[in-house]
């Protein structure tokens, strides 16, 4: 590929692609600059450095992802938009799991206010947990519960981690039952909660 094709926009599409084939954290400045076929040094004219790169990877998958979530819970309330939601999560988990890895990494905090995709992550996610009733801090705590949920099941699912013969579908749809029980009956807290941001 010819080096003045090189942007930014297209070294973090590559690095989606090469998360995806290798895993996340395999991916390198030196790996993506063999496949297109240049010398390392012409990256960074594009890319301050690694750390850079995975970080426009993170915000790549991140926008992927909350357009795949968004377009699930479309409509939908209380269980249904829960159930929709939590299907989405995983299935962009599985299907991409080195893009799904870099929406794991820790990004700056000023990064995720200036990031359109995450605010939306936030305003989705949010919404639908208010629709439980759920005011601060309960709406931290109960967001926390479901991303721990969530990315460890998809976590352990991908690495073939559940070895008893009950399928991992019932036990997934179980889960995401147990969920709505625990968010339509969730203990409430004390005052002092923050305004809605990305979740972590």
């Amino acid at each position: 590929m010819a080096r003045a094709g090189l942007t930014a926009d297209r070294l973090a599409a590559a690095a989606a692609e090469l998360a995806d084939e290798v895993g996340f954290e395999n991916v390198s400045l030196s790996s993506l600059a063999r496949r297109f076929g240049v010398k390392d040094a012409s990256l960074y004219s594009h890319v301050r450095n690694l750390q850079d790169l995975r970080t426009r990877v993170a915000l790549l998958a991140g926008g992927e992802m909350i357009d795949r979530i968004a377009a699930a819970v479309a409509g939908r309330a209380g269980k249904d938009a829960l159930v929709a939601f939590a299907a989405a999560y995983r299935a962009y988990a599985l299907e991409h799991p080195g893009r799904y890895a870099a929406t794991q990494m820790a990004i700056d905090q000023e990064l995720i206010a200036d990031s359109p995709a995450l605010r939306r992550t936030a305003e989705i996610t949010y919404g639908m947990l208010r629709a439980y009733g759920l005011e601060e801090p309960d709406l931290t705590d109960a967001v926390r519960l479901l991303r721990s949920t969530f990315h460890g099941y998809c976590s352990l699912e991908s690495t073939g981690a559940f070895g008893a013969p009950r399928g991992v579908e019932e036990s997934w749809d179980r889960a995401v039952d147990a969920l709505h029980v625990a968010l339509s009956h969730w203990p409430r807290g004390g005052p002092g909660g923050r305004p809605p941001q990305a979740p972590r």
